[in-house]
């Protein structure tokens, strides 16, 4: 099953530390190893982004920045054997955020890709 984690957080006034980088480096290395990793990356801040809906019979386009009080800061692709493990690496990921960058929030929403074992 592919899973799709989008983290979203709000970042304290000092910045991440190298610290941290390393062991989101090292926690990716194990992810990739294991062959549950298939792709990951930082995602610019909606400030360059833009957000197009269709409501009633109309489609229009909103450039960013949006409103919202955490950005998305980047997404992973994980294909793992449950929902159980994808909260099990979300989880630890999160772990490292709060051991290693003291006052940052986030959340990390996943979310399960449609697929031939999602139906049903």
């Amino acid at each position: 099953m592919r899973y799709m984690m989008l983290l979203s957080g709000t970042n304290p006034a000092t910045p991440p530390p190298p610290e941290l980088y390393e062991a989101i480096m090292k926690l990716g290395g194990e992810a990739t190893e294991a062959g549950v990793l298939l792709d990951t990356a930082g995602l610019l801040p909606s400030a360059a982004g833009s957000r197009v809906t269709l409501a009633g019979d109309q489609v229009t386009v909103t450039d960013g920045p949006f409103t919202e009080s955490k950005e998305l800061i980047s997404y992973a692709l994980y294909e793992v054997r449950s929902k159980t493990e994808a909260i099990e690496w979300a989880s630890r990921f999160m772990q490292l955020h709060h051991d290693l960058w003291p006052g940052w929030t986030g959340t990390t929403d996943i979310l399960q890709v449609m697929g031939p074992d999602s139906v049903g």
